[in-house]
């Protein structure tokens, strides 16, 4: 595999200099920047609003029109600022707006109604200022936006929102081979995705049941709007999730003008297009196909063992309905396959995935469609319907593979395992937000999951053991208020009441959320937010079959309740500097009703969440507690004069308890995160090509493991445990450090964009995970990505 990227990283480096070597025309590159303002509360159009390139000379302006649209003509390539004023609302500055040759700018713009009078001292800073400022207003503390941009910009992100996240202050990744993301030390099972207000399953190729994770991000980042990302104490909106939510976006398509665009990277090759169906129109479409790259290298002839094979779709429509309406419909599917074969893996080296005793093969489908239609009722009253669709599938085959005595040759391979999950979904929510005045906006909802499954897994070596075989459905039901309350320019108040219930077996769960924000001086504002959180079991835990001594099985998980945990967080923001900007926060989770086993065990659900395989535990109660605890740095500077930094440090630290009473480590506490990331733009030529150069370095503490008994391995001549020692041994720390070099070119009418991304160039060896070899009696070790080039190029026109 690596000998193909060095192959594409030559043929991509000789691009570059071609490119690079191009006559530029004399003439400067212009392209138009447009969009739409409306009132943050009510989305009410806002008429007559001033918008503004920041530095432009000759000035460079216009204002919005009836519908709050505005539109402004040759602004020049590169990147840019704009500052929206309008009397009666608060100021918006936005800035680091990316302007390309070959795309439309579209933007929208949320803005904030001002209650300060005239005769009172106004508080110079603004929160529509900041151009970090969440979608989510009802969002007070551990809340971060976060622009397509950005999931391209770090270096070794790959275009993955997980990868990218895992730059911010408590998240951690320190795992290569899957995009799985601990966020202040809860497991990664504990995320909830949202796209489009929706609630949807694990957005990842090669994902399984009870995970949020996986190898290969399906959402494409092409297609995505700012976006948000929490890590705790968030608004009562977002239910059934107790360590963080990605609450995404995906933007309109282009409603004056077709646009394309072809792409080559990590995560496959890919062709796009949007624009609008008639030019009498303002309804728009977007759609992408992507391909998976080492899927189509193989088929070229490469050797590569392993090869993942995926591909996912996603297209977007809107269709104005009126004046005050608007229809959209949006569809995201995805398939992976992949086959290890244990002949294939290398002992040398280690296997991040295959394993040389087993042979492996799996196949993944997830598909999401959602059609919503919201209405603006009043200026001061809009509302947003949505029916939605999902269906999961994910199918094993495994079988054991037996050799001669330290010798290669195979012996026999028995089929060892295999696994159908299906699980399909379908959705209703209903949402109304109500602008009582500048000071007070309310909002509410009903959310109704109703899900059909079918679940069946049987273990067929050494004995017959059927994990699970059941089909049926049930329903998860949750309803939510909240209220934001401005007693000053100073000082917000976001608070809300949210409630759960799970038909399955009548589990009920009501969750109070409050915020409180104030601004301390125009520089400085102090932050404080409580959240109770709720969060199901995997719906694979609750369908274990528990076999009885006379062979019968029972359902020993099916009465489990929800984990929840209070969650308590205290924040300071300092402006330092117009761009620079510093962020404090320390928090405190406990965790209660946690699932363990109901005879005195290390084990507890907290410890699970990043594997491929479903958790095989039955005899559960919740009975369990956790702790999560640290304090979290963020030093950032925002992209002006050309470059830009980020400085994200976390110390935490993460501990349970099982049936057991012991205080254990989970296996994701890691103690200590710390993040660094600059990059630098050099602009060529008079169309303000880019050079950019990006850096990112992580270290952070390692997990802690299970150890393994290596006699009772060989008795079994499979991996065995010590769970005596559970959690207690700690693996050596993670580091790894990216660069990313690229070069931007804009023509008259298209962007040429390359770029080189050196994943972990230092070579670091960074552990996997360990487990016990029959054939050679050692514990092996499998090494996560070593030195990797990952090529990218996309052309927009």
């Amino acid at each position: 595999m690596k000998t193909s990227f060095y192959s594409l990283s030559l043929i991509f480096g000789l691009l570059i200099a071609l490119f690079s070597t191009h006559e530029v025309i004399a003439q400067s590159a212009t392209q138009t920047v447009r969009g739409k303002i409306t009132d943050a509360a009510s989305k009410a159009p806002v008429v007559g609003a001033t918008v503004v390139v920041v530095g432009s000379n000759p000035l460079n302006g216009t204002t919005t029109d009836a519908e709050g649209n505005f539109r402004l003509v040759k602004v020049g390539v590169g990147r840019t600022a704009l500052k929206i004023t309008y009397l009666g609302y608060e100021d918006i500055f936005a800035k680091d707006i990316i302007v390309n040759a070959g795309k439309e700018v579209v933007l929208d713009f949320p803005m904030t109604e001002s209650f300060t009078k005239l005769n009172e001292v106004t508080v110079k800073y603004k929160r529509t200022e900041d151009n970090k400022v969440t979608n989510n207003e009802m969002a007070t503390t551990s809340a971060r936006p976060f622009s397509p941009a950005e999931t391209l910009k770090y270096a070794g992100s790959l275009g993955d929102p997980s990868r990218m996240a895992a730059n911010f202050a408590g998240v951690s990744g320190a795992n290569d081979a899957r995009n799985d993301i601990v966020v202040r030390g809860n497991s990664p099972a504990s995320l909830l995705w949202r796209l489009d207000g929706v609630n949807i399953p694990n957005p990842n190729h090669f994902s399984s049941l009870g995970t949020s994770g996986g190898p290969v991000s399906m959402l494409n980042t092409n297609l995505l709007a700012k976006s948000d990302f929490m890590s705790g104490a968030f608004p009562a909106e977002y239910a059934n999730a107790l360590g963080s939510v990605f609450d995404l976006r995906l933007r309109k398509g282009n409603d004056e003008k077709h646009e394309f665009l072809t792409q080559v990277g990590f995560n496959g090759v890919e062709v796009g297009a949007e624009g609008p169906y008639s030019k009498k129109s303002k309804a728009s479409y977007l759609v992408n196909y992507r391909y998976s790259l080492f899927g189509i290298m193989s088929n070229l002839g490469f050797q590569i063992a392993g090869t993942p094979y995926y591909q996912d779709f996603t297209f977007k429509t809107d269709i104005p309905v009126g004046k005050k309406g608007n229809l959209s419909f949006w569809t995201i599917g995805g398939k992976s396959n992949i086959t290890f074969l244990g002949k294939d893996v290398d002992t040398e080296k280690g296997d991040a995935y295959g394993d040389e005793n087993s042979n492996t093969r799996v196949n993944f489908e997830t598909g999401v469609a959602a059609l919503s239609y919201e209405h603006r009722f009043s200026d001061k009253t809009y509302g947003k319907i949505t029916l939605s669709g999902s269906r999961t599938y994910q199918n094993f085959k495994g079988d054991t593979v037996l050799y001669k005595t330290e010798s290669k040759t195979i012996l026999s391979e028995t089929p060892q395992q295999q696994a159908l999950f299906t699980n399909k979904k379908l959705s209703l929510n209903a949402t109304i937000n109500h602008k009582i005045n500048a000071k007070n906006k309310i909002s509410g909802s009903i959310i109704i999951d109703l899900s059909r499954f079918e679940l069946s897994n049987t273990t067929l070596y050494p004995s017959i053991i059927s994990q699970r075989n059941t089909d049926g459905e049930t329903m998860l039901s949750q309803g939510y208020v909240q209220w934001k309350h401005r007693f000053s320019q100073n000082m917000t108040l976001n608070a809300g009441l949210t409630a759960l219930h799970y038909e399955l077996n009548n589990s009920n769960a009501v969750e109070p959320r409050l915020g409180l924000s104030y601004a301390l001086n125009d520089r400085s504002t102090l932050n404080l937010a409580y959240g109770l959180h709720s969060n199901l079991q995997p719906l694979l835990l609750y369908f274990y079959q528990t076999q009885n001594p006379n062979g019968s099985y029972s359902l020993t998980n099916k009465d489990l309740g929800f984990t929840r945990s209070h969650h308590i967080v205290l924040g300071y923001e300092r402006n330092l500097t117009e761009n620079l900007r510093l962020k404090i926060e320390t928090y405190y989770q406990s965790l209660f009703d946690v699932p363990v086993e109901k005879t005195s065990s290390y084990y507890s659900v907290l410890v699970e969440g990043v594997d491929f395989a479903p958790v095989d535990k039955g005899n559960l109660v919740n009975k369990g507690t956790g702790r999560n605890y640290g304090i979290e740095m963020t030093l950032e500077k925002y992209f002006s004069n050309n470059y830009y930094f980020l400085v994200t440090g976390s110390l935490f630290d993460s501990k349970y308890k099982g049936s057991d009473g012991v205080e254990r480590n989970t296996p994701f506490n890691g103690h200590y995160v710390a993040n660094v990331l600059a990059g630098k733009d050099i602009l060529i030529g008079r169309r303000n090509n880019v050079l950019s150069i990006n850096w990112k370095l992580t270290s952070a503490g390692g997990r802690y493991i299970r150890p393994i008994n290596l006699s009772a391995s060989a008795d079994t001549r499979a991996t065995v445990y010590d769970d005596t020692r559970a959690y207690l041994q700690q693996q050596n720390g993670y580091f790894r450090t990216d660069l990313k070099i690229g070069y931007k070119l804009n023509r008259r009418r298209m962007t040429h964009e390359l770029a080189l991304d050196l994943q972990n160039f230092t070579n670091s060896q960074n552990i996997f995970q360990q487990a016990y070899n029959p054939r050679t009696k050692k514990i092996g070790t499998a090494y996560q990505q070593g030195f990797l080039p990952v090529p990218f190029y996309r052309l927009t026109f």
